[in-house]
């Protein structure tokens, strides 16, 4: 079993098998396996029960985050609906629903008014031009003159620099400078511009935090001057570009200069379905797709509003019988075994994956209803990885292709992991929030993944993959990993470094938690050994993956 591979490969039923990888037999039916079925039929349920038991309202510590719950639509239960950045998706479900359908209505009446069906898709730019011009508006009101200008100046840096290298040293300066300034002037108020303009301010729009989601608007704007840098230095005629693309193939094959256009650029920059939140397509993915459509069939959305719909009663049964952010917030820990306090994080990030999965499964949603596919951002479910780079492949999946083709492979790739690792990754820390909380986020994984490069190095599959003790090796190593990872995350995006200092002295600190460990311990190896073969099994039916 393969530690770690930092390639980066789309997931394909239809991949070939890579030449180190041959399929293993199964063990599923095995006694080793028999066992660890059995352990996971235990401990699952106890992992469950203990939060739940936790969120009682006859729990001594129930009255310290009572305050933090909400009336819920489940009889007889209270949710939690305190983290701030998934209730504001999950009260505005409803608008965003409506807003989705009025696109896509208007949209049908559009194709409708066209005079002959079009060989491409490039007719319904000014559609997605115009219903983005009074999306913003209702959005982020007045504050969409500060989105055009930046907008502009970004297209400026582009168009005046063509195909100098000045071009993307500058428009990397720019689009950085404005995310600092976004954050360090909260938006610049007209009102803070001059006073003249403060009439300005009376029309924020339904959303008027514009610069909050900015960020995601960045990207795009870095992938347009980026592959229009690359379309003015192709070396590649158009005509061999193959008929039948890739989702790599239309990252990778650039259009001409003329394509990119300001209207194009607007399109893809603000497009409806992806602008609040994403999954971010490439510029070159986008226009591909509106120049040689795609096949989205209505059964691939109907499964795809099923998968939907299920991580979303998924989320909210836990909100509704896991009060574990409340927990969380209050720090209603107290008295708490070391197993109450593991489960308590363990469930924080599960939610931060499903607050996440859940908006970007929407908006994607909402994509295939009109034609187009962007990339998946979670292929795996959070507790279904070992390797902390395939972890880091998994999640926001997109954002992973948009970092190895536009900051990884251009800083050298595999030439210099570690220092392009450490750069990668204190890049995704500022991004996401410019404090130290997530700057010390960014260092730690950055080091979490030294030990797997070390022990792909000194023990490589292509040598020792054959032999019988290599795959318990790689339990434990997976086991280190996922620990690392959990630590990493927590102090990140869920309790900080106080939390996780707290966590590790209960833990650490007392026989009980020894003991904890120990168990734990036992019951990550069991996990490990059944993702391993889990991915086997995968291979078994023409997958493969590369997390």
């Amino acid at each position: 079993m393969r530690l770690v591979d930092l390639t980066v490969s789309i997931p394909s039923k239809n991949s070939k098998a890579p030449l180190d990888e041959a399929k293993s037999p199964e063990r599923w039916r095995t006694l080793e396996f028999r066992v660890y079925m059995v352990v996971a039929c235990v401990v699952l349920p106890i992992m469950a029960w203990i939060p739940i038991s936790l969120s009682s309202s006859t729990h001594p510590n129930y009255p310290f985050y009572k305050s933090r719950l909400s009336p819920g639509w489940i009889p007889f239960r209270q949710v939690d609906n305190s983290d701030a950045q998934y209730r504001s998706f999950r009260n505005n479900i409803p608008v965003l629903t409506v807003l989705a359908c009025v696109y896509l209505f208007v949209k049908f009446i559009w194709v409708g008014m066209a005079a002959a069906p079009p060989q491409n898709n490039l007719y319904l730019i000014p559609f997605n031009l115009v219903f983005s011009v009074l999306m913003l508006l209702g959005l982020h009101g007045t504050s969409c003159i500060k989105i055009f200008i930046i907008l502009t100046v970004n297209y400026a840096i582009a168009k005046i620099c063509k195909g100098s290298k000045i071009g993307p040293l500058l428009t990397w300066i720019f689009n950085g400078a404005v995310l600092f300034a976004n954050d360090r002037y909260n938006g610049y108020p007209f009102g803070d511009i001059s006073p003249a303009l403060q009439f300005l301010d009376a029309y924020p729009g339904f959303y008027p935090r514009w610069y909050i989601s900015f960020n995601i608007t960045m990207l795009r704007l870095v992938s347009f001057n980026m592959d229009y840098y690359w379309a003015c230095n192709s070396r590649i005629p158009l005509e061999t570009n193959p008929r039948n693309m890739s989702e790599r193939d239309r990252q990778k094959f650039a259009h001409p200069k003329p394509m990119h256009s300001y209207p194009n650029y607007l399109s893809y920059v603000l497009y409806p379905p992806l602008y609040i939140a994403g999954p971010i397509m490439t510029f070159n993915d986008f226009l591909w797709q509106h120049r040689r459509p795609l096949l989205v069939t209505g059964r691939t959305a109907l499964l795809y509003f099923i998968r939907f719909i299920a991580t979303l009663l998924t989320m909210e049964l836990i909100l509704h019988f896991m009060y574990v952010v409340a927990i969380k917030d209050r720090k209603a820990w107290v008295g708490a075994t070391p197993a109450e306090i593991s489960m308590i994080g363990f469930w924080n990030l599960i939610i931060v994956w499903l607050k996440l999965l859940i908006p970007w499964r929407f908006f994607r949603l909402w994509a295939l209803m009109d034609g187009i596919d962007p990339p998946e951002n979670m292929v795996r479910c959070m507790a279904n990885n070992y390797s902390t780079s395939g972890f880091w492949r998994s999640w926001h999946r997109s954002y992973n292709l948009w970092i190895i083709r536009y900051i990884y492979i251009p800083l050298g790739g595999a030439k210099n992991v570690i220092l392009n690792t450490i750069l990668v990754f204190s890049f995704v820390a500022l991004w996401h929030d410019l404090t130290f909380r997530l700057l010390a986020w960014g260092w730690l994984i950055s080091l979490f993944v030294l030990p797997e490069l070390l022990a792909s190095f000194l023990l490589p599959a292509s040598k020792f993959g054959s032999k019988g003790w290599y795959r318990h090796v790689c339990a434990i190593g997976a086991i280190v990993n996922i620990l690392m990872m959990m630590a990493g995350n927590l102090v990140g995006f869920v309790i900080g470094t106080d939390g996780v200092r707290f966590f590790m002295d209960e833990l650490l600190g007392t026989s009980a938690g020894l003991r904890f460990l120990l168990g734990a311990f036992v019951c990550l190896f069991v996990g490990a050994q059944l993702m391993f073969e889990y991915r086997e099994e995968e291979k078994r039916h023409g997958i493969y993956r590369r997390c």
